[in-house]
């Protein structure tokens, strides 16, 4: 088994007047040759953006994008033509393919957008953009798979052999989590703290671990984790 823990403290970080954001990979000015993505996943950025503002019209190709807010909420504008607004609760996935443009500002002119943002590699290129969105209603002691590269009706789908899942986990609730062959997980702590091969983790702490089949995770309180399954080739 490989595992590599990342703490909260050491992730980069980003200050604007208006963006305060913490990432857990290299990202535009961050650059930390020890943290350029894992297997497939590339970002994952936790992003608190300033009322009224946000990042205005600009382009992706060929990525998998993931985004979940988690509070406040977020105003979606592309080049397909679709304008929305996603709420937490809800998540929208975005394959950029061959080139889409799109803006996301916080909707709301008094309160903060808190949102996480997630680049998986596609296992296919220059298909046509399209978007998804879908809202989970997420009760405790459960996981739930919300993103996947299978098509399914109850989660949205991705072009990469990826799975995304949340659990919400009361004090001394366990659950084990079984890994395809040939993959890893990337594990982040929303809020609590949880034991993950006997390594405790805390708030906006993260655990990459491969080579082994399973991963138990133990709620050391209330907590609140997602689960990234990538292929690490």
């Amino acid at each position: 088994m490989l595992k590599e823990i990342h703490k909260s403290s050491e992730r980069g970080t980003s200050k604007l007047d208006w963006l305060d954001s913490k990432f857990s990979f290299s990202f535009d000015r961050y650059n930390n040759p020890k943290r350029m993505g894992y297997g497939k996943l590339l970002v994952l950025n936790d992003d608190i953006i300033a009322p009224g503002k946000g990042f205005g019209f600009h382009p992706h190709e060929n990525m998998e994008i993931i985004t979940i807010p988690i509070k406040g909420v977020l105003a979606h504008k592309d080049s397909t033509g679709v304008e929305e607004i996603i709420l937490p609760g809800e998540i929208q996935v975005m394959s950029a393919g061959s080139g889409i443009f799109h803006s996301e500002y916080n909707h709301s002119k008094t309160e903060d957008l808190e949102l996480f943002q997630i680049w998986i590699e596609p296992s296919v290129h220059h298909i046509t953009p399209r978007h998804d969105k879908r809202s989970f209603d997420l009760k405790e002691n459960n996981l739930y798979l919300v993103v996947s590269g299978k098509k399914n009706p109850n989660y949205l789908f991705i072009n990469q052999k990826a799975n995304i899942l949340f659990g919400k986990f009361t004090k001394g609730k366990k659950t084990n989590y079984k890994i395809t062959k040939g993959n890893g997980v990337f594990i982040f702590v929303i809020e609590g703290r949880i034991e993950i091969k006997g390594d405790q983790l805390e708030k906006r702490d993260s655990i990459e671990i491969s080579d082994t089949s399973t991963a138990n995770i133990n709620a050391l309180e209330d907590s609140y984790f997602m689960i990234i399954e990538v292929p690490m080739k």
